[in-house]
């Protein structure tokens, strides 16, 4: 009778060895699934800490680049020989246009001095006033085309040596454009009556997704006419003066800060203004705040509209 065949004797393992084995077995799973679970990651949704897809935030547009344009706008000379040249220049980047009237000073001899100008400017456009101030000073940015700029002008040097007045014109082509207005005011009356009292309702509006709800709303009647301003708005008051412990307070102005601008959500401030025999327009304003990380100077104001007053 044939003999079956002894089956080949099993290895014996130590416990060390099928340790070593078994994780080999899983480090092949997982190299075998882990471009599976790349793609399934990748393919879902981004979810914040409640499992919903996060809101994309829009950024903001990014400012133009601030700059200085200056032109050539004439010499002025003195009765003794000294002189003042002048540069009329505008700064760009911004809300405003700023005018300046940088000027190098010299006299007989070939001395020069550093120059302080002062004066008033004018600004036109296809011959039609834009915008004037104080030099230097800003006023409401128009935009672009070619400003003819005219400023009544005096310098004077320092030392004392050249003291000149006159006029000085040049034209400044801006190419900023127009920037929509990211706030505004609005009021339901034009005018007031002497010796009323006369409720305006005024809505302030947040219409750029940039910034925050912050803004500082005030209003201002004429100090001398005996104009009021009061409101039942916990978020206004009169301005206080004076020195602790001066309860004196402004009586022809309101104050209120408002932390909620949104856009779609306007602030509504109900105002009483009550005048004398003595009429006063009010006029409106609001200061505003659009953070940009760290940077300083980063707000605005923006003017609304001026109440007038019949007698």
């Amino acid at each position: 009778m044939t003999a079956s065949p002894t089956p080949p004797p099993r290895a014996t393992l130590t416990r060390r060895t099928r340790a070593a084995l078994t994780a080999g077995a899983v480090i092949v799973a997982l190299t075998a699934l882990s471009p599976l679970v790349e793609q399934r990651l990748s393919e879902a949704e981004p979810s914040d800490s409640r499992g919903s897809a996060p809101v994309a935030v829009a950024a903001a547009p990014a400012d133009p680049a601030a700059e200085t344009l200056c032109a050539p706008a004439g010499v002025l000379r003195g009765s003794g020989g000294g002189k003042a040249s002048l540069s009329l220049c505008t700064s760009t980047g911004g809300p405003s246009l700023a005018l300046s009237a940088p000027a190098s000073c010299s006299a007989p001899g070939g001395r020069t001095y550093a120059c302080h100008t002062s004066g008033t400017w004018t600004a036109r456009r296809d011959g039609e006033v834009v915008a004037r101030g104080a030099l230097p000073g800003s006023a409401d940015y128009a935009g672009p085309g070619t400003y003819e700029i005219t400023a009544e002008v005096r310098v004077r040097s320092t030392p004392a040596g050249v003291d000149v007045r006159g006029k000085a014109t040049a034209p400044l082509t801006l190419t900023q454009p127009l920037r929509e207005p990211t706030h505004r005011i609005e009021v339901d009356q034009e005018r007031l009556r002497a010796g009323r009292t006369t409720v305006l309702t005024y809505t302030v509006h947040r219409d750029s997704a940039e910034g925050d709800g912050s803004g500082r709303f005030g209003l201002i009647g004429e100090e001398d006419s005996g104009i009021r301003l009061t409101t039942d708005d916990a978020r206004c008051v009169n301005p206080l003066i004076g020195r602790h412990p001066s309860e004196q307070r402004l009586t022809h102005s309101l104050d209120c800060a408002l932390t909620d601008l949104q856009p779609g959500n306007p602030a509504t401030v109900v105002v009483r203004a009550t005048t004398t025999d003595a009429c006063s327009s009010v006029v409106s304003k609001l200061g505003y705040w659009m953070p940009k990380g760290q940077t300083f100077r980063t707000g605005g104001m923006v003017a609304g509209p001026a109440v007038a007053c019949d007698e």
